[in-house]
C-alpha cells in the first residue's frame, strides 16, 4: 500500500464509525478556531450510516458548519434514492442539527442545467473545504467519477475548472451531480471510507498503477498535493 497515505485498520464498523467521526470532530472544530467556520463534504451510500450517527452527537460549534455533498443522484431530496435525504435523516440530527446545509439537488429542468446551479452553490461556500469524505465502489469509482461516465475526463482532471460537472454512466443508475476533482482533492483533509474485504482488495488493486478511467479512485490517490488518510474496516 503506497507510503503516502496513512491507513488506519479497525476491527469492526463501530470502531470506525467512532474514530473517524472523531477525526473529522477534531479538525472541524480547529477550521472553526483558526477560520471561524468550516466545511464538511460528505458522500452518500450504505457504508457512512454508522459514521453519520457518530459525528451527530460531537460537541462541535455546528452553527458554524457546513455542510455539503460530494455527489448527488439527481433525484428530489423525498427520494429514498437521495443522499440529502440520507444526510439529513443520518447526520443533521442530535447536535449537528443546527449546522448549515448546502445540497446539490435543485429543480431544474436538466442535469446540465442543475450543475451549474450546485456550482454556484459550492462557490459560494469558497475553498478549500475543510473536510472531504470519500466512499468508493467495488468497481473503483468515487463520489459521481464512474468508469465510462459521459463527463469522466473532465472532472478528473487536475485542471478543471467548473466545481460540479453533471455525470452520467451505465453503472450509476441516475444522472448525477459531482464535485470535480480538484474541489474533491484540494481540500485541506480527505478522508477514504471503505469496509470489508473486498473493498480493500479494490484499493490495493488501485494502488498497484493502471489507467484512472478504469477505476477512477485512482485520480484522487494520485492528487498531488493531497492528505489523504484511509479508513478501513475488516
Amino acid at each position: 500500500m503506497a507510503t503516502e497515505h496513512r491507513l488506519h485498520s479497525f476491527a469492526d464498523s463501530n470502531e470506525l464509525a467512532e474514530a473517524l467521526a472523531s477525526t473529522v470532530a477534531d479538525r472541524l472544530n480547529a477550521a472553526c478556531d483558526d477560520r471561524g467556520k468550516a466545511v464538511l463534504a460528505v458522500s452518500g451510500g450504505t457504508t457512512p450510516a454508522l459514521f453519520f450517527k457518530a459525528l451527530s452527537v460531537k460537541k462541535l460549534p455546528w452553527e458554524r458548519i457546513t455542510v455539503t455533498l460530494v455527489d448527488e443522484r439527481f433525484v428530489p431530496p423525498t427520494s429514498d434514492r437521495s443522499n440529502q435525504k440520507l444526510v439529513a435523516e443520518m447526520l443533521l440530527q442530535n447536535d449537528a442539527a443546527r449546522a448549515n446545509f448546502v445540497g446539490l439537488y435543485t429543480d431544474a429542468s436538466t442535469v446540465e442545467e442543475g450543475a451549474k446551479i450546485a456550482a454556484g452553490a459550492i462557490a459560494s461556500l469558497g475553498q478549500p473545504f475543510d473536510v472531504v469524505i470519500l466512499g468508493m465502489g467495488g468497481d473503483g469509482h468515487t463520489a459521481s467519477f464512474f468508469p465510462g461516465g459521459d463527463h469522466l475526463a473532465e472532472a478528473i482532471s487536475p485542471e478543471q475548472q467548473a466545481l460540479v460537472l453533471p455525470m452520467w454512466a451505465e453503472g450509476a443508475g441516475e444522472p448525477r451531480l459531482t464535485l470535480t476533482l480538484p474541489v474533491i482533492a484540494g481540500a485541506r483533509f480527505v478522508a477514504l471510507h471503505i469496509e470489508g474485504a473486498a473493498k480493500k482488495t479494490v484499493l490495493a488493486k488501485a494502488l498497484d498503477g493502471g489507467e484512472t478511467s478504469d477505476m477512477p479512485i485512482r485520480a484522487v490517490l494520485r492528487y498531488e498535493p493531497i492528505e489523504l488518510e484511509i479508513f478501513w474496516a475488516a
